[in-house]
């Protein structure tokens, strides 16, 4: 479904009416939910969606849309959004119909490179949780969050843009020298990273969550540990002799007080 539209503004534009399209595993396994009435439950549903970064948009965005007057506070816990929307709700006005696989039938290349940068975010988010925890940060839960949705726009790109973003990738692996944000701007005219600030400003996400992904303040401790773990799980998607992986043990045993072989054995060993 490739969209011949140009400029980071026209894509603004488009995605503020364009449908997010959800994995095929979530479609499935919320159905599946759905038709237990009786044991429906937001834990179920909350686990269902946790490893889908598009249908987390999908719910922050609809519940952020529609917030109540008396809603002082905002939510980014999935678990929490679904509560106060209620089940009946989310399923007959929040789950969308279209589905990334049947989109990108027919070009694996796009469907690959897509379904690999959902398997980073899941694992940076799972990464980046377990730490918080370690760490005793009360923001666990949105941490993980802003891990997962780190690279949202991409996936989205990937659906509705797979020629420009095969380039993109070509570009890469010509020149490996070559940054990703600079390979973007020369094939879409403008980085991506520009792109999902704006998609999350345009859609009024929490501004916990925008404040997590603008990185404005790296050296904060759970700023921090986000950006170690979505370095983590982009590096260890090479293999685990990516010449990268030993800095990343050093960065994440000096925020964890620990030595950066017992890094290593931990990471290893929390592979999703």
């Amino acid at each position: 479904m490739e969209q011949k539209i140009s400029g980071l503004e026209n894509w603004i534009k488009f995605f503020e009416t364009a449908d997010i399209p959800i994995l095929k595993r979530t479609v499935r396994d919320l159905a599946v939910l759905q038709e237990d009435a009786e044991n429906l439950s937001v834990r179920g549903v909350t686990d269902a969606i946790a490893h889908d970064p598009l249908m987390t948009v999908v719910l922050l965005r609809y519940l952020q849309q529609h917030k109540r007057n008396t809603q002082l506070n905002e939510v980014v816990q999935i678990e929490q959004a679904l509560m106060m929307l209620g089940m009946q709700t989310f399923f007959q006005k929040v789950e969308p119909k279209l589905v990334i696989e049947d989109m990108l039938h027919g070009n694996l290349i796009a469907l690959t490179h897509l379904l690999q940068t959902v398997r980073r975010a899941t694992q940076a988010a799972h990464y980046a949780k377990d730490w918080a925890v370690r760490l005793q940060d009360l923001h666990f839960d949105e941490i993980r969050i802003a891990a997962l949705l780190h690279n949202f726009a991409e996936i989205l790109m990937w659906c509705y843009a797979p020629e420009q973003m095969t380039q993109v990738r070509a570009l890469q692996q010509k020149d490996k020298a070559l940054r990703s944000r600079d390979a973007q701007k020369q094939v879409l005219g403008f980085k991506l990273s520009d792109m999902q600030m704006a998609l999350a400003k345009s859609w009024g996400l929490p501004e916990l969550l925008i404040g997590f992904m603008s990185r404005e303040d790296s050296q904060q401790r759970n700023m921090r540990n986000i950006v170690l773990a979505i370095n983590l799980a982009r590096h260890a998607a090479n293999g685990w002799d990516d010449a990268a992986l030993p800095d990343d043990y050093k960065e994440i045993g000096a925020m964890l007080n620990m030595p950066a072989q017992q890094v290593e054995h931990l990471v290893r060993g929390q592979v999703v």
